[in-house]
């Protein structure tokens, strides 16, 4: 029996949450779930979206499965996105775009994979501010960008995938971008059955929407991961049918990428599809 912690979240959260624990019921799954609660409905009593018994929980049971949360906008409060992947050094993003049989949208054949490094670069949100000119620092570090690239090329020789793209924009930012690509490169030469090339981000953009067929595993520094990502959720219907997994060494999150939609919670309305294929991401994780 696996433990897991359970986060619903914000907004239709609870919803969406309650269908997974429901499935895994039925279904016998062996998990037991320690339910925690974060976002706007604890800052009253804790002062923060994320209580430290949020984090605690999740370093305890190694695994979680995470509603959609707000973060105030304009409050002070940092992403809690963002915080809980900083804290736990969820270092990989991995979001699995696959074209699902019987919805009707532009592309029928999708069927690839966006990984992202998911701890640095300008998400590092190191801004200032000097009389009526900001800055923001994009970090790029040798050790994060080996790790991901050595995550990316297990990830396609474990679930036997042809090809990888790295996607940079170093004909610009030549030092960070650089840097991003000397990682891959090095790890490509060490898997010599999987094909490897690479795109710069805006061509990559293009070709997405041309040809979404000819990709298979995608990885991208932070910021530009982030974008290609929504994008590609875009190629099968939206955020509300895409799945997504935060993996560090010591612990993952699974989670919906779609937003906690206030608008339509306890309404009955909301659709679990993206939750429940975390879940069943959760479970691979879990080789269960």
């Amino acid at each position: 029996m696996y433990t897991v912690t359970l986060i619903p979240g914000d907004g239709i959260g609870p919803e969406i949450t309650s269908v997974v624990v429901d499935v895994f019921e039925h279904m016998n799954v062996p998990i037991s779930w320690d339910l925690v609660e974060a976002g706007e409905k604890v800052i009253e009593k804790y002062g923060t979206p994320l209580p430290d018994y949020v984090i605690d929980s999740i370093r305890k049971n190694k695994v979680a499965l995470k509603g959609p949360i707000t973060t105030p906008i304009g409050k002070g409060f940092r992403s809690v996105n963002v915080t809980l992947r900083e804290r736990l050094n969820l270092y990989a993003n991995l979001r699995p775009i696959k074209s699902l049989v019987g919805l009707n949208t532009k592309y029928n054949n999708v069927d690839l994979v966006v990984v992202r490094e998911n701890t640095e670069g300008l998400y590092k949100g190191i801004e200032y501010k000097i009389d009526d000119t900001a800055c923001a620092v994009r970090v790029i570090t040798k050790n994060a960008s080996d790790k991901i690239a050595y995550f990316t090329f297990k990830y396609a020789k474990e679930n036997k995938r042809k090809k990888v793209t790295a996607v940079h924009k170093a004909n610009i930012l030549k030092i960070t971008d650089g840097l991003f690509l000397e990682s891959i490169r090095k790890v490509a030469s060490q898997y010599p059955e999987i094909e490897y090339e690479e795109k710069i981000v805006d061509n990559m953009s293009m070709q997405l929407v041309l040809n979404p067929e000819k990709y298979d595993v995608i990885v991208a520094p932070n910021l530009y991961g982030d974008i290609l990502s929504d994008l590609a959720a875009g190629l099968i219907g939206g955020l509300g049918l895409a799945p997504a997994a935060n993996i560090g060494e010591d612990a993952a999150i699974f989670e919906a990428v779609h937003g906690s939609a206030p608008d339509i919670a306890n309404k009955g309305i909301a659709n679990p599809i993206a939750l429940l294929s975390s879940s069943i991401m959760l479970l691979d994780y879990l080789k269960l």
